[in-house]
């Protein structure tokens, strides 16, 4: 009997865990839509094919690779802050989208390409 109340309380036990792990990456995950506009009324001016920043899409990087990046907080090459061009909002909701649509990520996006 002491075993089957041990087993029940560790299936409680992740189950809780596991709904609280959820919440908090549905707590950050920003919005998709939102992020592929402001990526393109913010970061496509400067980051076109021919522009001084170059040409950025999605493709550009793995999801690992945007995740590092956004995680880094910086742009030009590590001399500002993103929060510079983009309130920690928007951020979140451009790092959604470039991550979600990544080289290596089921639905890759040239972003108008």
């Amino acid at each position: 009997m002491v075993r089957f109340v041990k087993v029940i309380f560790m299936v409680l036990a992740d189950i809780v865990v596991a709904g609280l792990f959820s919440a908090t990456n549905d707590a950050q995950k920003g919005s998709e839509n939102k992020g592929r506009f402001h990526f393109r009324q913010t970061c496509k001016e400067c980051h076109t094919k021919g522009a001084l920043g170059g040409e950025v899409t999605p493709l550009n990087k793995t999801m690992e690779q945007w995740r590092a990046y956004f995680a880094k907080g910086t742009h030009n090459h590590g001399k500002e802050p993103l929060a510079k061009y983009l309130p920690p909002d928007q951020l979140l909701d451009a790092s959604t989208f470039l991550v979600n649509h990544a080289a290596d990520s089921p639905q890759p996006e040239t972003c108008g390409k």
